[in-house]
């Protein structure tokens, strides 16, 4: 009995000591929702500064000049290359990223769905004024024409579709990317990553095919085709409605 309510005692000291010292947890965990959403924001965001990256890489540091590479050496144009093709895939990658972990960690936010299109923005914006700096470089005038009509199209189906979402921001419309605009991501990205490689792989890497860099080409303009159709469509009703002539109130004398 003595034993037993020694040990009653001892349970009880040591809940009151739990009790006056509660277990303090760090501000700085990497399981609270401050952390996962800061989390999910960074991968958005951390598309522009890799993007970034590749940009001066090749304008400056892999500046080519008559077959000679900047800060030359045996191995400077694959090491240099290798940097560039691992910036631009990873910011690629993490437009698939972020909205895995949003989804994941039920943090998805208005913040996070007018982010992830302005940094997709910014992707393109980046890449394809460098994939056409690159191909005329190489005296591949026709290619390049033809990424500077690609750029156009992507340049304007996304002022479109901005405009469309502030239209549509007008009647509470949901701003969040649909089918059409996720299946272009993922026919875009892949597509600009294989122009880059088809552009400035060094040699003896794998070569890519010419038919097989024009078809993803054309994959990607169709794509935009399609989704400037369907969000044109999804946005039609507000837009009907802006169109109406304003309702004003007419006062009449008596």
């Amino acid at each position: 009995m003595e034993e037993n309510h020694t040990q009653s005692s001892v349970s009880t000291q040591h809940s009151a000591l739990n009790t006056q010292h509660p277990v303090l947890r760090s501000p700085l965990s990497f399981t609270g929702p401050k952390a996962k959403f800061f989390f999910v924001n960074a991968l958005t965001l951390g598309r522009i500064p890799l993007i970034l990256i590749f940009l001066v890489v090749n304008l400056v540091l892999m500046r080519q000049v008559a077959g000679a590479w900047v800060l030359g050496g045996p191995h400077s144009h694959a090491f240099w290359f290798a940097v560039a093709f691992g910036a631009m895939v990873l910011s690629a990658l993490t437009d698939l990223f972020d909205g895995y972990f949003a989804r994941k960690f039920n943090m998805v936010s208005k913040l996070g769905a007018y982010a992830d299109p302005m940094t997709d923005k910014m992707f393109y914006l980046v890449a394809f004024p460098t994939l056409v700096f690159l191909a005329g470089l190489q005296r591949q005038m026709p290619h390049a024409a033809l990424l500077l009509g690609l750029a156009v199209v992507f340049l304007i189906r996304d002022q479109w579709v901005s405009f469309l979402r502030s239209i549509g921001a007008l009647h509470q419309m949901d701003a969040r990317a649909n089918w059409s605009g996720k299946a272009r991501t993922v026919v875009s990205f892949p597509t600009i990553c294989c122009i880059y490689w088809y552009l400035q792989a060094p040699t003896g890497w794998l070569d890519l095919a010419a038919w097989f860099i024009y078809t993803a080409e054309g994959l990607s303009l169709v794509i935009n085709l399609i989704s400037i159709w369907v969000y044109t469509r999804y946005y039609w009703p507000c837009i009907r409605r802006e169109l109406r002539l304003p309702v004003r109130e007419v006062s009449s004398r008596e």
